[in-house]
């Protein structure tokens, strides 16, 4: 199983909004470094769910419930998608300054990277999060 960590303007999309839904598609990814971790995405796969702009702070976790499949929001098939479903809600959401102070995800993409919208997280990082968050 892989980590990851996908990003949303909660003006947007929220995590509350996303709960209510019970499953969303994530569309609309224009980067191509984004769109090749949506295509290694499995079903499965657990990704943490980051509130940006407003808020900066992991919210929630959801897995992958359908692998990746082109975008209908463009015709070029170079584009795709995947299915989420929420999982839980962190009871502390863990903001950006958190994880930026933290010694164990100085390397996390979430720093390194920090317009990147679909990342990969080690399972160390991920776990980390998640510890941060409980």
């Amino acid at each position: 199983m892989q980590h990851w960590l996908v990003k949303s303007e909660p003006i947007k999309y929220s995590w509350e909004k996303f709960n209510k839904d019970g499953r969303t598609f994530w569309d609309g990814v224009r980067n191509y470094q984004a769109r090749n971790n949506l295509r290694l995405m499995k079903e499965g796969d657990l990704v943490l769910f980051y509130h940006s702009n407003d808020g900066k702070a992991v919210v929630g976790i959801a897995k992958v419930v359908k692998e990746f499949y082109q975008d209908p929001t463009t015709e070029d098939p170079n584009w795709v998608m995947v299915d989420l479903a929420p999982v839980e809600t962190l009871k502390n959401p863990v903001t950006l300054e958190v994880i930026k102070a933290d010694e164990q995800l100085k390397d996390v993409g979430l720093v390194r990277q920090g317009r990147l919208s679909v990342m990969g997280l080690k399972r160390e990082e991920f776990d980390r999060i998640l510890e941060l968050g409980s």
